[in-house]
């Protein structure tokens, strides 16, 4: 999802000039032509990787105050041997690797999809990296007390009893993780109404206490809350297939009449407001 305050020049445009001789909107009885295409651009545009450009005026979301990626650019400078998880298809870390003034000595990134761990590889290896296949359901294949910063950008689900055991006495995880109810407007709009279980899920309270449980000392936890727009139904669409536990199983076909319906209404109405939460985390394992 790009930046609503730092726009890049990318991205198709997100409504065609119309035809004067065409009508503006379609009859009631007609296909929408504009409606199917946008559709089909959702659905065709690939998903690996955590590059989100091709949303460049189509969807904005506003960036937490922190500046992670910039932050741990700093972090990684000071480091020895740092590994980052759930690295998607590596484009943060190796932004990140990209800013930092010295790098260290030794650099790996775990990944457990395997079409984001080919694209990790292509992007990271060259960068001196070791990109690894990790998978979630099993403990992370690295010896106890090998890294001394441990990072992550939005991680499925933080294994706190694995990142305190691969972390070395005195050493950090620094991450930044989704918060609760996370784009809840727009989950809502095709699930309904969600649990109390569900919309409290991801809690930084909650974090803090499993950090702890595991032996970590938190020493920084931060949360925001941030607007996002979609201004079409394609960003809707490549956003649910990109992003796939907000909505499970979300296809097209599935969906369609609600997908109609949104259309119509950004079409009418403008922009379809929802707000991500995120929050920053830094956690270290005491030294002896």
């Amino acid at each position: 999802m790009t930046s609503n305050s730092h726009p890049t020049p990318e991205g198709p445009e997100a409504h065609p000039t119309p035809d004067p001789d065409t009508p503006s909107s379609p009859t009631p009885d007609a296909p929408d032509p504009t409606y199917a295409a946008l559709l089909a651009e959702g659905a065709a545009v690939p998903t690996e990787g955590w590059d989100f450009s091709w949303f460049e005026g189509r969807a904005t979301e506003a960036r937490p105050s922190w500046g992670y990626a910039v932050s741990l650019a700093g972090r990684l400078a000071r480091a020895r041997a740092a590994l980052d998880l759930d690295t998607g298809g590596g484009e943060v870390l190796a932004f990140a690797l990209g800013r930092a003034v010295r790098r260290p000595v030794l650099t790996v990134a775990a990944e457990g999809w395997p079409p984001n761990v080919a694209k990790a590889t292509a992007l990271l290896r060259p960068r001196g990296v070791a990109v690894v296949a990790a998978a979630e359901d099993r403990p992370l294949p690295f010896a106890d007390g090998t890294f001394d910063l441990v990072s992550s950008r939005h991680p499925v689900r933080p294994r706190w009893t694995e990142i305190a055991r691969v972390l070395a006495p005195g050493g950090t995880y620094f991450a930044q993780h989704v918060g609760p109810r996370s784009v809840f407007e727009l989950v809502e709009y095709f699930l309904g109404p969600q649990p109390d279980a569900v919309r409290g899920a991801r809690h930084p309270d909650r974090e803090r206490a499993d950090a702890e449980a595991a032996g970590l000392e938190v020493v920084e936890l931060r949360a925001e809350r941030l607007r996002m727009e979609f201004h079409d139904i394609a960003a809707v669409v490549h956003f649910l297939r990109k992003v796939v536990w907000m909505v499970p199983g979300f296809t097209v076909e599935a969906y369609e009449p609600r997908l109609r319906a949104l259309h119509e209404r950004i079409t009418s109405e403008g922009p379809f407001v929802a707000h991500s939460t995120r929050h920053l985390v830094e956690a270290r394992r005491p030294a002896p």
